[in-house]
């Protein structure tokens, strides 16, 4: 197996990570929609609460795109073309899951195989069994440019929604990670509109 550079990984895209998240929420209570059985499944957050559960959603999307981003990385040196891949964390914090879709989109170019990847994690994430998701496919960084870069499409069910670019290259069989740049996107997995993200919700 090629020797991937983890620390460069890491250091990219977990800082990026670390720093995209914004304040939650100004009220003292917030109600929100929580499966039963969850750490709030009390459906009420307080603003020490939306706190705590910030870092907790950071860290799990930590998680789940280390992980995901490891295992797309070996397939981006394999020789064949990038397609768009996409996991998922389950509700109980720890597990991480690969989606797949491959017999339902074997003709499907990589923009469909993203909206199929979207549609799939709607619906599992507006019945309560995950935490967040993560959607990673490539991309020339400018039009008319050679450079790549690997884009991060992640959301978390605490509120957070963004995506991440980074430049990449490639080099004896290693890949090589750039800084990341981090920009917040409009929900489309968890949520219809911010407003309806626990931190957002009066």
């Amino acid at each position: 197996m090629p020797n991937l550079n983890k620390s460069l990984v890491n250091m990219a895209l977990t800082a990026a990570l670390l720093t995209s998240f914004h304040a939650l929420s100004q009220e003292n209570q917030v109600s929100v929609e929580i499966p039963e059985n969850s750490v709030l499944s009390d459906g009420m957050l307080t603003k020490d609460e939306l706190a705590r559960y910030a870092v907790i959603g950071q860290q799990q999307l930590v998680k789940l795109t280390e992980k995901a981003t490891e295992e797309y990385t070996r397939e981006l040196i394999d020789g064949e073309p990038n397609m768009p891949a996409a996991w998922m964390l389950l509700d109980d914090g720890e597990t991480v899951k690969r989606i797949s879709i491959d017999a339902q989109a074997e003709q499907a170019n990589a923009q469909m195989r993203i909206l199929m990847y979207r549609a799939a994690i709607k619906s599992i994430a507006r019945r309560g069994k995950i935490n967040a998701a993560v959607i990673l496919y490539t991309g020339k960084v400018e039009e008319g440019s050679d450079a790549e870069a690997l884009v991060i499409e992640h959301e978390h069910r605490l509120g957070i929604s963004a995506n991440k670019v980074a430049p990449f290259h490639m080099d004896g069989g290693e890949v090589s990670f750039s800084k990341a740049v981090t920009k917040e996107k409009p929900f489309q997995m968890f949520y219809d509109d911010k407003g309806e993200a626990p931190g957002n919700q009066g």
